[in-house]
């Protein structure tokens, strides 16, 4: 992937021109986010974008007119008179993120900031066919934002950007279509996005529960490249490789459960034998957690050979239940593959990842609002 090219202050440099106007806005709307409730004046977001005064003011004159942005107080300046200063209104924007898990929904409602406003959460069968699904999101999802928003229907809640799914793959993030989804082959070639969007009224984005995770936590801070290894009623992975979401070519990286491990080992709900997910859940199911964290250890152990990744994050229900067991037993695999090989360096740090059983949700809320901020990879 190409860099970002930066101004002198370190910040990304914006382009002056009328065409690429959204792009600027979501510079100068990421700094006011940044910036948090202190605000931010447009001499810095000059500075730090690039963009001229003159650009700069008609951006965050738009940006009040829409109610994003608004007045902060004022700052001491060098010289002359003191600066005002801008930032984000939180509650100008809102989007939902709904995880759907194989036995479960949870759905968040957040502001511009990422703060959850409002959540749900109850049981889903995932294997109920497409009508009973789709009608247990709509009425999650209506609730949700009637009881926080006070609006009677999705598509009147002026606030409301959209509703972002996240759900277990493989799946076409690009058309919303999924693929046939582990255990589910019922779903193969349904186009949930479209389905969706036809039954709440309002922009729906669709992608993987690990790639939603893995968006949230680039946004919440977590730098560089790493995996975001993913342990609940399957196994997946996300990966953020150079600050950005890796989905692949055909949007379908990060099948991480579905590697062989152990050939003519026990049957996988993939159709393959000895993958990490069935071997690592098997091991669940006897009760031997230490074993699965062996396993789990052994697949991040080939994605960090593979990949050369700073960080492996750990997360979903299973790992929950037992978080340090999981981290021990992975952060013991990848100890000794770096001992061997003698990895400078040594060895890849792993942790439990921040955002509890809430994370893939609040990811999937992301997929509205990052590109608003200048994330392309949402």
């Amino acid at each position: 992937m190409g860099g970002v090219n930066r101004t002198r202050s370190g910040g990304p440099v914006g382009a002056n021109l009328v065409a690429v106007r959204s792009h600027n806005a979501a510079l100068v709307l990421d700094l006011l986010r940044t910036a948090g409730a202190p605000g931010i004046s447009r001499l810095e977001l000059a500075e730090r974008t690039g963009l001229t005064p003159q650009a700069v003011s008609k951006i965050t004159a738009r940006l009040r007119d829409e109610g994003f942005a608004a007045e902060a107080g004022r700052r001491a300046s060098t010289g002359g008179k003191p600066r005002t200063v801008l930032r984000l209104v939180p509650e100008a924007g809102h989007a939902v993120g709904v995880h759907l898990d194989r036995d479960e929904l949870r759905a968040v409602l957040v502001d511009l900031d990422g703060t959850v406003v409002g959540q749900r959460r109850g049981p889903l069968d995932l294997g109920a066919g497409a009508e009973a699904v789709l009608g247990v999101v709509a009425g999650v999802v209506e609730e949700l934002v009637a009881e926080v928003l006070g609006s009677t229907g999705l598509a009147t809640a002026g606030s409301l950007l959209g509703v972002g799914v996240a759900l277990p793959g493989p799946l076409d993030h690009a058309r919303g279509v999924l693929h046939r989804v582990t255990g589910f082959p019922e779903w193969e070639g349904f186009a949930l996005r479209d389905a969706l969007t036809g039954r709440l009224g309002v922009p729906v984005v669709v992608d993987k529960d690990t790639n939603a995770a893995a968006l949230g936590l680039s946004v919440a801070g977590e730098d560089g490249s790493f995996a975001y290894l993913h342990l609940g009623t399957g196994l997946g992975a996300g990966l953020v490789i150079g600050g950005h979401v890796h989905r692949g070519a055909r949007t379908g990286a990060g099948e991480f459960g579905h590697q062989v491990l152990q050939l003519d080992g026990p049957a996988c709900g993939c159709g393959n034998r000895g993958c990490v997910e069935v071997l690592c859940l098997s091991a669940v199911d006897r009760g031997e957690v230490g074993e699965a964290a062996r396993v789990l250890g052994v697949g991040a152990g080939n994605l960090v050979g593979l990949l050369d990744i700073d960080l492996v994050l750990l997360g979903g229900r299973t790992v929950a239940a037992a978080p340090d067991v999981y981290v021990r037993g992975v952060a013991d695999v990848l100890d000794a593959r770096a001992r061997r090989e003698g990895v400078p360096g040594g060895t890849v740090p792993v942790r439990v990842a921040p955002g509890g059983e809430r994370l893939v949700a609040e990811g999937a809320a992301q997929l509205l609002l990052a590109p608003l901020f200048g994330r392309s990879d949402a």
